[in-house]
């Protein structure tokens, strides 16, 4: 593995751990824990955005990043009544590996937050675009990696997220209950939330088995056409 590729694991498993340990400290503010909680992780959210912001980035790739928030937020929206059954995640991941991880990241972030603008704003907003976004840049970061070309490694990867989207966002929970924090409190909301993580890990399975060479493939082409490689 070259060193810039373990540089950038390490920092997936730093922000990860970074914002788990900020989580646990804003609880500790009483009645302003979820407020600080959610300022906490916008700010993890910060230097995606920053770096961005100073990237120049032709119309082109702005419009096509647009319309895959479009279409990972119309995915998500129909299928809402169905507790973690829908495409959003899988269009976050397949951004990611073709466009790479700031293009992943971005649509994942933005996903959330536009897709909540229907379903409902609220302190998870924040934990959810750093979930999705945490997904798409996590598959452009791993994206040169020879078993993410391959489609085991593929759906291995989204049945992961599919658990890891869960685990983060349950956080959320885990903030606003731990003025009554104990063992038992937290795995009986893990438990709790199981099926559904598993709901989504699965879902993620299906359709990258079913999808995920196609969609790849288009999306090169269109990389191809408008000279985004």
């Amino acid at each position: 593995m070259e060193p810039n590729r373990r540089e950038k694991l390490a920092l997936i498993i730093a922000v990860f751990g970074f914002v788990a340990i900020l989580a646990m400290f804003a609880a500790w503010f009483n009645d302003r824990y979820m407020l600080v909680s959610a300022v906490l992780v916008v700010l993890c959210l910060a230097p995606f955005y920053l770096r961005f912001e100073r990237k120049k980035t032709s119309a082109k790739e702005l419009v096509l990043i647009a319309v895959l928030v479009a279409l990972a937020s119309i995915g998500r929206i129909p299928f809402a009544w169905i507790p973690s059954v829908q495409p959003s995640t899988f269009i976050i991941m397949m951004t990611g590996l073709v466009f790479g991880a700031e293009a992943g990241f971005l649509v994942g972030a933005m996903t959330a937050l536009c897709t909540n603008l229907f379903l409902g704003q609220g302190p998870w907003t924040p934990w959810q675009m750093f979930s999705w976004g945490m997904v798409g840049c996590s598959a452009g970061w791993l994206n040169h990696w020879w078993w993410m070309r391959k489609r085991w490694g593929q759906i291995i990867f989204g049945f992961v997220w599919g658990l890891l989207f869960g685990w983060l966002t349950n956080l959320v929970t885990v903030v606003s209950l731990f003025s009554v924090f104990s063992w038992q409190l937290l795995l009986s909301i893990y438990a709790a939330s199981l099926a559904f993580d598993l709901l989504h890990a699965v879902c993620n399975v299906i359709l990258i088995w079913l999808f995920a060479a196609s969609w790849v493939k288009i999306l090169q082409r269109f990389k191809r056409k408008y000279g985004l490689a």
